[in-house]
């Protein structure tokens, strides 16, 4: 009782602060609220906006104050309103336009206290730790700073910086969201296909990793690791010896940032390598990895001298499973071919189309989509508007919400703006098609689906000491009374566990004889 208390109490505060920006209850959804919505609306109107307050929120649309409610709110609210920039199906297209504008930009805390954190957190004086190391913080966000400096050794890194207080902060924001996720599913049964608990569990998740920098820094060793070569893009090295949970160091990227257009093309790069290289890369890593950058906006992009884009800030990363990558790549293939039915059989087959709804009838929703997105010219094609579109659809068919497709999604409309502002010509399906083909041939080739049979058929292999042990088990409490059964049902459960076995190894014996069929036939 007393925490859902608390949780009322604060999110009443974040209700009152919305109503100050006219963002609660929106003027220009007044004759669309319902009697109790504008009852409230009423009642709100003693924390309308001020005077100075209605002078900053002239013109502006119900998108753009809402971006300035959240960003006046703090950090945990800055981030949600950058998550909600890719639910266009929940808040609207033009807010979540207005909602992916939102910066993340907060005053610097003092120099003195991230000093001191960084001390604290890697147990060592910070004169032992670098040569130089600059007051002034060259980048401030809602979650960390970002200071410049130098190691022992000379070579210049970035060192992240926790912000003091934030992990408690983000925990009870996020428990009252959770808390208020739950009452909006009892009470209003239409939410429960856009599942906002598990879109806060999601945001919960992503939070998790920005507040470890340990998780961060695995995160940036990763990426690189699973990086193309030859890709375009590059991440920096992480320096382990001086990361901690608050603290992270990372090579210093000397480069031109990805959105000056002007200066690259000063110093010799060419732009419509650079899009399509960052396209490339980004599909590669979502589809061929599934594991992949979740915030790849202008100010995290460098240019370094060969050419090379550099990936930094690794806190907001995408995974998607096996399934959803097939998924994903099937579903870009049916639309660049034009194939709405695949697409409907895809989301049938993924359990993401309830079984009751019509594939036909989905089919002709997304020839809707299609259609003219394909009839306009290459240059303004846009696969981040069609996933918008697509993932707008799924209303109609009661379609319930993929937590893990909004980062995706997200990240897609962020990627394809700045590929468009270094080639604004640029064919997006042209870019894409080679990394969707590219995976589907890797996916769906003989030689890949033998390697998933040899993988699942070794994991039994692992497992038979143990199935061969729970069987001996089974077997003598049987026989020595430990578990009372009907004599049919021991005899039951005998023969099942023979067959198993049996089913076993004559999975491993064509498993065996397709090796080396595919041997002599010069695949292997």
């Amino acid at each position: 009782m007393t925490n859902a208390l608390q949780h009322a109490v604060r999110l009443f505060g974040v209700a009152r602060q919305l109503a100050a920006h006219d963002a609660l209850f929106p003027r220009e959804l007044t004759d669309e609220l319902p009697w109790s919505a504008r009852t409230l609306r009423r009642l709100f109107a003693l924390r309308l906006p001020s005077r100075r307050r209605r002078a900053e929120l002239e013109g502006k649309s119900q998108g753009e104050r809402l971006a300035l409610a959240l960003g006046r709110l703090g950090p945990t609210y800055i981030k949600l309103g950058q998550s909600l920039a890719a639910r266009p199906d929940l808040v609207g297209e033009s807010v979540a336009t207005a909602l992916s504008r939102l910066q993340d930009r907060l005053p610097p805390f003092a120099t003195a206290e991230a000093q001191r954190i960084i001390a604290d957190d890697l147990g060592r004086p910070l004169t032992t730790l670098f040569a130089q190391f600059e007051a002034e913080p060259v980048a401030a966000a809602s979650m960390a700073q970002v200071h410049r400096a130098v190691t022992d050794d000379g070579r210049t890194v970035a060192v992240k910086v926790l912000r003091p207080g934030i992990e408690g902060a983000f925990r009870r924001d996020l428990q009252a969201l959770a808390w208020a996720a739950r009452w909006m599913e009892r009470l209003i049964p239409a939410m429960r296909r856009l599942r906002p608990q598990e879109v806060i569990r999601t945001f919960a998740e992503v939070s998790a990793l920005e507040m470890d920098l340990r998780l961060e820094a695995a995160a940036a060793s990763e990426l690189g690791h699973g990086l193309r070569q030859g890709g375009g893009l590059g991440v920096p090295l992480v320096d382990w010896h001086r990361t901690a949970r608050r603290v992270l160091t990372i090579a210093w990227v000397d480069g031109i940032p990805v959105g000056d257009r002007t200066r690259l093309a000063a110093a010799g790069h060419d732009t419509k390598l650079l899009a399509r290289n960052l396209i490339q890369s980004f599909l590669d890593q979502a589809l061929g990895q599934g594991f992949f950058h979740g915030d790849l906006h202008q100010g995290n992009l460098f240019v370094i001298a060969d050419g090379t884009i550099m990936a930094v800030d690794f806190g907001i990363m995408g995974r998607l499973d096996k399934a959803m990558r097939r998924f994903m790549a099937e579903t870009l293939m049916g639309f660049i071919t034009a194939d709405y039915t695949r697409v409907a059989r895809v989301h049938a087959e993924a359990g993401i189309l309830p079984p009751e709804k019509s594939v036909d009838l989905f089919a002709q929703a997304l020839r809707s989509i299609g259609e003219p997105i394909l009839g306009r010219p290459t240059s303004e094609i846009s696969i981040a508007r069609l996933l918008q579109q697509l993932f707008m659809v799924t209303e109609t068919f009661a379609m319930e919400t993929q937590p893990q497709l909004l980062v995706l999604q997200k990240t897609m409309v962020v990627v394809e703006g700045v590929a468009r502002t270094l080639d604004p010509e640029m064919n997006m399906w042209e870019i894409s098609r080679p990394a969707v083909e590219r995976w589907m041939t890797e996916t769906f080739s003989p030689e890949h689906r033998l390697a998933e049979a040899a993988d699942g058929v070794a994991l039994l292999v692992r497992r038979l000491p143990w199935m061969f042990d729970r069987a001996e088990t089974l077997a003598r409490q049987v026989t020595e009374g430990g578990i009372r059964l009907h004599p049919d049902t021991a005899r039951a459960i005998a023969a099942g566990q023979a067959r198993a076995q049996r089913h076993l190894w004559w999975a491993v014996l064509l498993l065996g004889l397709a090796v080396l069929v595919a041997v002599v036939d010069g695949r292997l």
